[in-house]
């Protein structure tokens, strides 16, 4: 099995560290194939590096299913493009975001989230609505972290996060944390010794997920809302990424 883990970010020391993660927890037989953006933002923090992430991510999705992956994860947590993702490739695509929401609804009564920045705490809430699980969400806190600053060796970027779990277990009476960032992935063990509740990082658990999918042999529905593009003329710089039609 063949899943494309794509950085929707130019940042390719993070996609090394997502990619790492994604394998320590792969099953014998998958192999995990990562992509870095060739385009777009150096980090997606907000509504408009997410929206400027797209045609980079989408290239690279359309890549990948050139090659005949098995399944893709999207490795943003704000979950950049998932819709477009699912209309483009017949493969599956999991967020991971919105993997980390469905892991934590199964092992906790509540949960809360710990992202980067205070922006992206409207994105993750959105995202809540969207697959129904607001109500299972004690709270979404901000550790004021720039994603960034996860690659920086000498930041207390850890000791900013840890701070912020044990708030929301104690405030928001959290069983359980996600964490609300990609960069954040090699973390997950360490801070859920620490505060003694399950940690969980949205990588690990789309991979589960995605690979969960492949072998049960299901594909992307393409009835409906992900329905492939129709064909169509596309004008400027985005005339390369016009669709050809199903």
């Amino acid at each position: 099995m063949r899943i494309h883990l794509v950085n929707p970010n130019t940042t390719r020391s993070m996609t090394e560290k997502i990619a790492a993660a994604a394998r320590a927890v792969a099953a014998p037989g998958t192999e995990i194939v990562a992509a870095t953006s060739t385009m777009g933002p150096a980090s997606i923090e907000g509504h408009y590096d997410d929206a400027l992430a797209l045609p980079g991510l989408l290239a690279a999705i359309a890549q990948a299913e050139a090659l005949g992956v098995d399944a893709h994860i999207i490795a943003c947590f704000d979950d950049t493009g998932l819709d477009a993702a699912r209309s483009l490739a017949r493969a599956p695509v999991v967020g991971i975001g919105e993997a980390g929401f469905h892991f934590a609804s199964l092992i906790a009564h509540r949960f809360s989230v710990v992202t980067t920045l205070s922006r992206s705490i409207p994105v993750i809430e959105a995202n809540l609505l969207r697959s129904g699980l607001e109500r299972r969400c004690a709270g979404v806190r901000a550790s004021e972290v720039a994603v960034l600053e996860l690659e920086d060796p000498a930041s207390d970027a850890h000791a900013r996060i840890s701070e912020e779990i044990g708030r929301a277990v104690r405030e928001d009476r959290a069983d359980a944390i996600v964490l609300g960032c990609a960069g954040m992935a090699d973390l997950a063990r360490a801070l859920g010794e620490a505060h003694g509740v399950p940690v969980i990082d949205g990588v690990a658990s789309a991979v589960a997920l995605a690979e969960g999918l492949v072998r049960v042999g299901l594909v992307t529905s393409k009835s409906g809302a992900y329905a492939a593009p129709r064909a169509k003329a596309y004008s400027g710089r985005l005339a390369d990424f016009a669709p050809s039609g199903s």
